[in-house]
């Protein structure tokens, strides 16, 4: 089980059953199209057993190469989401300086190490020196930081980008967002996948100084997974390509139990996943 990546987020009323994209096996069927012991990939409760609408289900997976739970991270919507916002809106090019927060998360991840394939300069943050640690001396990037250790986060981003930044891939928002587009270099993009600094405080709003936008030429653009529906087929084949030369490492963070759901899920506010955050709700 997987919370739904790369999606508008939304808030509840009144208590109801939440949502996440979800493998599970088929125990019994009323539809001719799936048949019991088929393993379906589709958007269901957060339940050990689910009665679920035909529409409700994405596809049936069929034997793999690869473990099922790819299919809910870096060959789901994590890395639908990572691919589609670097190279569909950000257009990168070899060489180019790109930054990347919240980098040991499911999508900055993956995003770093597409830019390090395609040859990019690839600097990352993240919350401790555990997951700086994994960045640098896992997934290769090139250098990467604690941002909880700095005091002036402008200065911390100038300190890894003195010539400035082509590319930001924006995973939390606020004063981060801030810093970057303050040490952007002319005609820079700026990929917008999600505020987590934003989510539990609404106070913490970013104020980019417009200034630079305008005089820089800067394009910031914001994005939700299904806008790159269309290249689902293209995402698919490059990024299978990379886990079979080896050249993509794949970083999960695993739960077990329905009753470790809820605390899985804060967690993702609070930065203690590294990687995919999966519940497992059942071994077969």
């Amino acid at each position: 089980m997987s919370i739904l990546q790369g999606l508008k987020p939304t808030s509840l009323d009144q208590p109801q059953a939440i949502d996440a994209l979800v493998i599970g096996k088929v125990i019994a069927s009323g539809n001719a199209k799936f048949e019991k012991d088929d393993v379906v990939l589709g958007v269901f409760t957060w339940a050990e057993y689910s009665v679920v609408k035909e529409q409700s289900i994405i596809k049936k997976l069929e034997s793999s190469e690869f473990p099922l739970t790819y299919h809910l991270g870096v060959l789901g919507f994590s890395g639908l989401t990572a691919y589609g916002g670097f190279f569909e809106i950000c257009r990168p090019q070899k060489g180019e300086k790109v930054f990347v927060s919240a980098a040991s998360g499911s999508v900055g991840n993956i995003v770093g190490q597409y830019a390090k394939l395609l040859g990019c300069y690839v600097v990352g943050c993240a919350g401790s020196q555990k997951k700086v640690e994994l960045l640098k001396e896992k997934l290769g990037f090139d250098e990467a930081f604690n941002y909880k250790e700095e005091i002036d986060l402008n200065a911390a981003v100038k300190r890894y980008f003195p010539d400035g930044i082509d590319i930001y891939f924006d995973n939390v928002g606020g004063k981060m967002l801030e810093a970057a587009v303050d040490n952007m270099k002319a005609f820079g993009r700026v990929s917008v996948c999600g505020v987590i600094s934003e989510y539990t405080n609404a106070e913490n709003k970013a104020s980019p100084n417009m200034l630079n936008l305008v005089y820089k030429r800067i394009t910031i653009r914001g994005f939700l997974a299904a806008d790159f529906m269309n290249v689902f087929g293209d995402f698919t084949d490059k990024t299978l390509d990379y886990l079979r030369d080896g050249q993509l490492k794949v970083i999960e963070d695993r739960s077990l139990g329905v009753e470790s759901i809820p605390s899985a899920f804060v967690g993702l506010f609070n930065g203690d996943n590294v990687g995919k955050k999966i519940v497992v709700l059942a071994d077969d």
